[in-house]
C-alpha cells in the first residue's frame, strides 16, 4: 500500500507521517526533505531553491520522478509506503491520497514555533526569518509560488481538495489526533 500526504505548510504533514510510520509500520519518503538536501547542496535556502526551481523545473520533476520510483520499489517488496510530498498523489496515482490542511495563521505559528529551535532551522533550512509577521508572509508567498510551479509544470493545482481521497483539517487538534484519523481513513480502505 502506497499512501501519498500532500498538504499546507505548517498542517502537521511531517509529524503525522512519522506517526503514521509507527502505528503502520511503513517506511518514509519526504520529498521536503530531498529537496531541502539539494537546496544545501547547492548552498542555498529552501526558499531560494524554490526560486530557482521557477526556471529549473529538474529540481521539483526529477526530485518527484526518483520518490514515486522508489515508492512502487518498496510497494513491490511488501512494504506500505508513506510518500510525505505536494505533488505525489499525482506521480503516484493508485496511491490512497491524503490532504493535511491548516489555516495559514495556525500554520505559520506552528513553523515560528519550530524555528525558534536551532536544530529544526538548521533542519528546515528556510532561511532567516526575523519576526512571526514576516514568517506569516513567507507562508503565504510560498503557498502561491509553489501552486504555481506545480501549474506551470504539471497543469494541476495540489490545493484542489478534489484530487484526495481523505482530507483533514488539523487547525483546531494535535498531531495525534490527526494521524488516529488518518489511521482510522487507511484502516477502513483496507
Amino acid at each position: 500500500m502506497i499512501i501519498t500526504i500532500s498538504g499546507t505548510p505548517g498542517s502537521g504533514k511531517s509529524t503525522i507521517a512519522k506517526i503514521l510510520v509507527e502505528k503502520l509500520g511503513a517506511e518514509r519518503i519526504y520529498v521536503g526533505g530531498i529537496r531541502r538536501e539539494l537546496a544545501r547542496k547547492k548552498g542555498m535556502t529552501l526558499q531560494e531553491l524554490n526560486e530557482y526551481a521557477k526556471t529549473n523545473p529538474e529540481t521539483d520533476v526529477d526530485v518527484d520522478k526518483k520518490a514515486a520510483l522508489h515508492a512502487r520499489e518498496l510497494d513491490k517488496k511488501g512494504k506500505v509506503v508513506i510518500v510525505e510530498g505536494r505533488t505525489q498523489f499525482y506521480f503516484l496515482p493508485e496511491s490512497l491520497k491524503l490532504f493535511i490542511k491548516v489555516s495559514e495563521e495556525e500554520g505559520a505559528k506552528r513553523i515560528w514555533k519550530d524555528l525558534q529551535n536551532e536544530s529544526t532551522q538548521q533542519e528546515r533550512n528556510e532561511g532567516k526569518i526575523d519576526s512571526f509577521e514576516e514568517m506569516k508572509k513567507r507562508v503565504a508567498e510560498r503557498m502561491g509560488e509553489d501552486a504555481e510551479r506545480y501549474k506551470k509544470y504539471y497543469g494541476f493545482d495540489h490545493r484542489d481538495e478534489s484530487h484526495y481521497d481523505f482530507i483533514l483539517d488539523t487547525t483546531d487538534i494535535t498531531a495525534e489526533e490527526a494521524a488516529e484519523k488518518a489511521v482510522k481513513f487507511i484502516n477502513s480502505q483496507k
